[in-house]
């Protein structure tokens, strides 16, 4: 069995060879939790249930003794009375007594040992789906934005996980209620086989008469989890562009938009609550015709002397207590289908395969040699720090995004969901279009992560080293990286490895020591998430602080000071040539204090180096360049001296 918290280790950052989905190097007690079935909801919930067999068989032993006493208590009241009572044997009610006893017993350690392992499935399905979910996006990277919206991300990880421990708990409980069935109809057919029958077969006609009632809970159930995504998408949106929103009066148009679709969200919650009160409604009605059914054939058979008074009051006992589990089947229905809804959303985020490759013939990296884009024409010298200024930021950005090895975000992801509306069949057909568009969108990717990058470092293509030796040697540092929960350390250091002296350094090169002094704790002063408590040049110092921290031999920065007022930007460009002596180093920037420092400019126009030099140099001899630059000027001189406070 799994301890809890459950193992998941991580997934391969390259797919197979083949496509197939990477397997996990862990040890054999964790190894298939990371290679979940994506082929159909359906699947992926067999594969969950799966990896905690074992604890799930002693969860049904346990719930059919917790049955138990239900399902063979009505059998020995009714000897009591029969052969007790009315049969005048007190050795006899004093000896099914103590069978009751017994039962009860059993049924309270069953139910205490039941309930204790239980709630440990539920948080090992939900908590290793959450993980999952987690390893995968480690594993996508930026890719998985691309191909999956992040409120769908989010969703899955969060309320879906949930579906999953769910389904584990009512599972293991219908299956000791169809246990204790049986051993109810068993007993009931030595008694009367016309009333075994009736036993028999019930409970599952019941649920087929309720069937057609699952179909309109699914759809309304989707769109209610569809909704939710979307709010949950928007709130994300306004979360991470709060500060900017402020700034220019949008609270109340986005949180007008908020209220709008919470409302949708509500409208679809109350529908599908609709359905579901059908259905619990169906379950009580119809249990409810079981009782009375059972009660007066017994009654009958009293009447025409085919049972005894004792059988009678088994017979009743029998049909009170089947109520449950009849209800209890219903539940196991409506959680299912829960539990299909959320499994199709975590198939359509655990499908996801990163698009890179082994290389056929795997080379390694030189060291110290000249990186080149020959797209662009840009060739960064080793040790030196170049600078890329464009005039259109997007190019400079594409440039970094290459250097790096990153798919270039220029789609937006497709969507789980459906719209509202459609027929069974038109949602299957909009599921289907849905699916051939991830598809076609993944062998792009898949094309463009497996051809010649044009990308070299010395000789050598980036296609042609695993993705994480490029990582190793290109860190791409870019504005929208995020400052994470925990300690002042683990954001400057996450992997641990550094010095005091070392970390202190890349603070202080940052110009992030003003972070150090006003938190309480200092490195171990805690950092909220996506740093709130900081200003914006405040959280971007940090990532900067990260970046040169990681020491990487080729650091690619972009716009790595606009967030920051003149001052503190003149002492980071002052102090970032000399902490990178030795290393190469581009930064894509316009910034005249960044460009004073620079070894080489290189000036790109329409996404190609039209010029390179000195700045004093292109200042000189070129007017396009000495436009962008004097803009860029003029621009920081309009703007209030501390950049800090307007993006506060």
């Amino acid at each position: 069995m799994h301890d809890f918290p459950p193992v998941v280790p991580e997934f391969n950052a390259t797919a197979a060879s083949d496509g197939s989905a990477p397997r996990s190097t862990a040890g054999p007690r964790s190894a298939t939790f990371a290679d979940p079935d994506t082929r159909s909801p359906a699947r992926y919930l067999g594969w969950l249930l799966r990896q905690q067999w074992p604890l799930l068989v002693v969860l049904c032993v346990l719930a059919m003794l917790q049955w138990l006493p239900g399902a063979v208590g009505p059998y020995l009241v009714g000897r009591i009375i029969d052969e007790g009572i009315l049969g005048g044997d007190r050795s006899a009610v004093w000896r099914y007594a103590a069978g009751l006893l017994g039962l009860a017993l059993v049924g309270v350690v069953a139910g205490v040992l039941g309930h204790t392992l239980v709630v440990r499935s539920w948080l090992i399905a939900m908590y290793g789906s959450m993980q999952l979910v987690t390893r995968k996006t480690t594993q996508m990277g930026h890719v998985l934005p691309q191909r999956v919206p992040t409120g769908e991300v989010l969703s899955v990880a969060g309320g879906d996980s949930d579906q999953m421990g769910a389904l584990t708990e009512v599972l293991t409980r219908a299956v000791g209620a169809l246990l204790a069935y049986l051993v109810i109809a068993a007993i009931v057919l030595r008694t009367s086989l016309e009333l075994g029958l009736v036993v028999l077969l019930t409970a599952p006609l019941l649920v087929i008469l309720a069937l057609p009632l699952l179909r309109p809970l699914e759809r309304r159930q989707e769109r209610e989890r569809t909704r939710l995504s979307d709010l949950t998408s928007l709130a994300t949106d306004i979360v991470a562009g709060l500060r900017i929103l402020r700034g220019i009066g949008g609270e109340r148009t986005f949180a007008g938009n908020y209220a709008e679709q919470s409302q949708l969200t509500r409208a679809a919650a109350v529908s599908a609550g609709r359905w579901q009160a059908a259905v619990d409604a169906a379950s009580v009605l119809f249990s409810g015709m079981f009782l009375v059914t059972l009660t007066v054939l017994g009654a009958q058979k009293v009447a025409g002397g085919e049972l005894q008074i004792g059988q009678l009051v088994s017979f009743f006992g029998y049909a009170v207590f089947m109520v449950w589990p009849i209800q209890t089947f219903f539940e196991l229905a409506q959680k299912w289908v829960r539990a299909i809804i959320a499994a199709r959303k975590t198939v359509a985020v655990m499908e996801q395969q990163p698009p890179w490759r082994e290389p056929a013939e795997r080379l390694t990296l030189p060291r110290g040699a000249e990186l080149t884009d020959h797209e662009s024409g840009f060739v960064a010298r080793p040790g030196e720090f170049s600078i890329v200024v464009s005039a259109t930021p997007e190019d400079s950005a594409a440039l970094a995004d290459r250097l790096g090895r990153y798919l270039p975000a220029d789609h937006d992801p497709v969507s789980l969901d459906i719209e509202d509306g459609l027929g069974r069949r038109a949602a299957r057909r909009a599921r289907q279009q849905r699916r051939e568009e991830r598809d076609r969108l993944k062998a792009r990717d898949a094309e463009l992560a497996t051809r010649r990058w044009g990308v070299t470092l010395g000789s050598v293509d980036l296609a042609d080293v695993p993705i994480d030796d490029v990582r190793s040697t290109v860190l791409v540092s870019h504005t929208a990286a995020a400052v994470f929960a925990g300690t002042l350390q683990d954001t400057v250091d996450p992997a641990g490895r550094l010095s005091r002296e070392e970390a202190e350094r890349a603070l202080l090169t940052a110009a992030a020591e003003d972070v150090f002094d006003l938190m309480p704790g200092g490195w171990q002063g805690v950092i909220d998430e996506r740093g709130r408590g900081l200003s914006g040049g405040q959280r971007q110092r940090l990532v900067l602080a990260r970046a040169l921290a990681a020491d990487p031999e080729i650091l690619v920065l972009v716009e790595p000071t606009s967030a920051v007022d003149a001052h503190t930007e003149a002492m980071i460009a002052a102090r970032l040539p000399e902490h990178r002596r030795g290393r190469t180093t581009v930064a894509m920037t316009v910034s005249p204090l960044m460009l004073h420092h620079a070894d080489r400019v290189a000036f790109l126009e329409g996404g190609t180096v039209t010029d390179v030099g000195s700045h004093d140099d292109l200042l000189t001899r070129n007017a396009d360049y000495r436009r962008v630059v004097v803009r860029a000027f003029d621009d920081d001189a309009d703007a209030p001296s501390n950049h800090e406070g307007l993006l506060s």
